[in-house]
C-alpha cells in the first residue's frame, strides 16, 4: 500500500495580494462610489473652506455709449457626447447632459452718431434721428441657474480625472450652452424689440422737451 505524497500548498506572494487589493479599490472608485453616499463619513472627514484670494485689480475702464433696450432670458439643454473609435464607451468616452441658463442683451450704439444723423428744424418742433441697427451683446451664462443633470464617463476618463488639475470640468458644455443661447437670441427677434423700445424712449424724451413730431429710423 502506497502513501500519497502531500504537495506543499503554494503561498501567494505578498505583492500579489497588495496588487489585488489595489485593483479592488480602484474598481470601487471607478464604479462611482463617493464618500458622500456613505452615512457618517462626510461628517467624520469634514472639510473647512477658506477664501485666500487676493484683492481684485482694476485693469481698464471703458466708457459705454450704448442703450440696452431689451434683454432675453434663455434656457437650453446640452447633450454632449464624446466617443473614441475602436473602444467601447465603458472604457473611453463621455456623455454630459447639462441645463444652461443665461441672458442676452440687445442694444443700440448711440456713440457712433455722425453729423446729419440728427436733424432738428428751426422751430425745434420736429426732429429726425437716424440710428444704427440694434445688436446683440455677449451671452452671459448664469452659473447659479445652470447645472449638470448627468455625467457618464468611461474607465480611462475617470482615471484621468484623478490626475487632472480640473476634474469633471464643465467648460466644454458651458461653451456649447453659450453658443446655443446666442443662436436662440438671433432667432428670437430680440433686436427688433430693442429698436422698438429705443424709438419709444427717444420719442417720449423729445416730446417731453417740446418736440411735436419725432421720427426715428434705423439703418446700417
Amino acid at each position: 500500500m502506497t502513501t500519497p505524497v502531500e504537495r506543499p500548498t503554494a503561498r501567494v506572494p505578498g505583492w500579489v495580494k497588495a496588487l489585488a487589493a489595489t485593483v479592488v479599490v480602484l474598481a470601487v472608485l471607478f464604479a462611482g462610489i463617493r464618500l458622500s453616499v456613505l452615512p457618517g463619513l462626510k461628517d467624520l472627514f469634514g472639510t473647512e473652506t477658506r477664501d485666500r484670494s487676493g484683492p481684485a485689480l482694476l485693469e481698464s475702464i471703458q466708457d459705454i455709449s450704448r442703450y440696452d433696450a431689451a434683454s432675453g432670458n434663455f434656457q437650453v439643454v446640452v447633450d454632449l457626447e464624446k466617443d473614441t473609435k475602436f473602444l467601447p464607451d465603458a472604457v473611453r468616452g463621455s456623455r454630459t447632459l447639462y441645463v444652461g441658463a443665461g441672458t442676452v442683451d440687445a442694444y443700440v450704439d448711440l456713440g457712433g452718431l455722425k453729423e446729419g444723423d440728427v436733424r432738428v428744424d428751426e422751430d425745434r418742433t420736429s426732429a429726425v434721428l437716424r440710428l444704427p441697427r440694434a445688436r446683440l451683446g455677449t451671452p452671459a451664462l448664469d452659473v447659479d441657474r445652470s447645472y449638470a443633470v448627468s455625467k457618464q464617463r468611461g474607465l480611462l476618463d475617470r482615471l484621468g480625472d484623478l490626475f487632472s488639475d480640473n476634474p469633471n470640468s464643465e467648460q466644454a458644455v458651458q461653451k456649447l450652452a453659450v453658443r446655443h443661447i446666442r443662436e436662440a437670441a438671433e432667432e428670437s427677434g430680440l433686436t427688433a424689440r430693442a429698436e422698438t423700445n429705443t424709438r419709444e424712449m427717444l420719442q417720449g424724451l423729445l416730446r417731453s422737451l417740446g418736440f411735436e413730431r419725432v421720427r426715428v429710423t434705423f439703418a446700417g
